[in-house]
C-alpha cells in the first residue's frame, strides 16, 4: 500500500472511519502505539497538523502535551 501523506482532518476521518481523528490520535498515543500515531500524524497536511496541535493544547490534559508533542517532531 502506498503511503498516504497531505490530507486533511476529514479525509483522515473517512478514511479511518473515526468521528475525530485527533482523538483517535491521542487515543493511539495515550494506548502505547506511537508508531501508529507518529504515521498518523505525518499523513496530516500543514494546516491538519496546526489543527492538531490546536486540539491537543485545548482538549487534551496537560499531563500528556509534553510527550505528545515529541512525537510529532
Amino acid at each position: 500500500m502506498a503511503k498516504r501523506s497531505g490530507k486533511t482532518a476529514a479525509q483522515q476521518c473517512k478514511f479511518y472511519e473515526v468521528d475525530n481523528i485527533f482523538e483517535y490520535m491521542v487515543e493511539t498515543y495515550i494506548n502505547d502505539n506511537f508508531s501508529v500515531f507518529r504515521e498518523l500524524y505525518h499523513e496530516l497536511n500543514k494546516e491538519a497538523r496546526k489543527d492538531f496541535i490546536d486540539f491537543l493544547l485545548s482538549e487534551v490534559a496537560p499531563t500528556y502535551w509534553r510527550e505528545i508533542l515529541k512525537q510529532t517532531i
